[in-house]
């Protein structure tokens, strides 16, 4: 049986720490589009639990803690890996914990009346980044190239890999700040939106796989990418964080209803 570890939060901030998992303002933006998509109720639930501090603040705890030696467990909880030919439930389990191992612990820490306010707050800090990672296509990637880390390429003629472009290459060269970027996201009926929210994690780890498959059968040859590459993927982007951003609100709502 795979055992989890809980250890008691630390805010803690290393702002020399490389960007991951969509860059520090990728996660702000699905920490922002969630905030305005929650109920009353729930917003005035995470209030009290994050003693007033918003989605958007705490959306990069789980990557700052990366910076104490206390909290390794929690590394390979940032990611899945699936070979291109395979899905998630045929996939080999990693037995230290995985991204959809993750969520799910988060959500029945959250929804367990037992626990502490320490362990609520602590997992629901790692849910809403997690929810940003699992978005991001790279993070359902293979391991024998570590989920694009491994992929060298070259971003307006700078050293990067596929990983990193995705996590904030594209997104940082956007110039935008969190705020700006979260009011300029793919636009959606509420017939979209409702159809997004729709259907279990398991489905959103499936359709997530296939935008992962394309991402690694369009890489054009030559890797010293930029414009071209950012016009033909960045409302991929846009779109990835803003489901992100209403799948975490469809969760919080039903883990605080």
């Amino acid at each position: 049986m795979l055992k989890f570890i809980f250890i008691l939060p630390l805010i803690l901030s290393n702002p020399s720490a490389p960007n991951e998992d969509w860059g520090a303002t990728g996660h702000r933006v699905v920490g922002e589009v969630a905030a305005h998509h929650i109920s009353k109720k729930t917003a005035k639930a995470i209030d009290r639990l994050l003693d007033g501090v918003s989605l958007a603040y705490v959306s990069n705890y789980a990557d700052d803690i990366k910076s104490d030696d206390r909290y390794r467990a929690y590394g390979p909880w940032h990611y899945a890996n699936l070979d291109l030919d395979e899905t998630y439930n045929t996939s080999e389990k990693n037995l230290k914990g995985d991204l959809v191992q993750a969520i799910e612990k988060c959500v029945a820490v959250l929804k367990n009346k037992k626990a502490s306010k320490a362990e609520r707050q602590f997992h629901l800090k790692l849910l809403v980044h997690f929810i940003g990672d699992l978005h991001q296509p790279m993070h359902l990637a293979k391991k024998e190239d570590r989920g694009g880390n491994e992929v060298s390429i070259k971003w307006f003629g700078k050293r990067s890999n596929l990983h990193r472009l995705w996590d904030s290459d594209m997104i940082d060269s956007s110039q935008l700040s969190y705020t700006e970027l979260a009011q300029n996201l793919t636009v959606l009926s509420p017939a979209q939106k409702a159809q997004i929210v729709s259907g279990s994690l398991s489905v959103w780890v499936a359709e997530i796989h296939e935008l992962t498959k394309k991402v690694y059968q369009e890489l054009p040859e030559n890797t010293n990418l930029g414009y071209r590459y950012r016009y033909q993927n960045f409302d991929r982007v846009r779109l990835q964080l803003h489901k992100a951003g209403l799948r975490l609100a469809h969760l919080l709502d039903e883990v605080f209803k």
